[in-house]
């Protein structure tokens, strides 16, 4: 099943970095840091929950595959793994698709909270208990 607007159903072998039957791996086009990747279910579905789950296990195997690649040529000290599950979650392409992204010593004065940062106003948990 494919969408012809889909970008991600669109893909070409170039952008391909590695795949298995059920997924796909490629280098987001506006990365966030170095070795951020995309990690795209063959089958265009919007949601994560929508996937079956033998998709879901091909995602976490290009999951672990990107992460050793970006491990290895870029050396990151940590990643933040995220999904944007529907348009009030900022998902922009209807395609479900996980974000790797490495984090590196220094990217942020302070990095703590990492995904809770996606609502600014309740991410901070800390300063009051520091």
């Amino acid at each position: 099943m494919s969408d012809d607007r889909c970008p991600f159903c669109l893909l070409t072998s170039e952008r391909i970095r590695g795949s298995n039957e059920h997924a796909v791996w490629i280098r987001d086009g506006y990365p966030v840091s170095p070795g951020h990747s995309l990690i795209i279910p063959r089958r265009h579905v919007g949601s994560f929950f929508e996937l079956s789950p033998i998709e879901r296990t091909g995602l976490l195997e290009l999951l672990d595959e990107a992460k050793a690649v970006a491990q290895a040529e870029f050396n990151p000290a940590g990643f933040n793994i995220g999904i944007n599950d529907g348009p009030a979650a900022g998902q922009t392409v209807a395609h479900v698709h996980v974000h790797l992204i490495p984090r590196f010593l220094g990217d942020l004065p302070d990095p703590r909270g990492g995904v809770r940062w996606v609502i600014p106003e309740k991410a901070d948990y800390w300063s009051l208990r520091d």
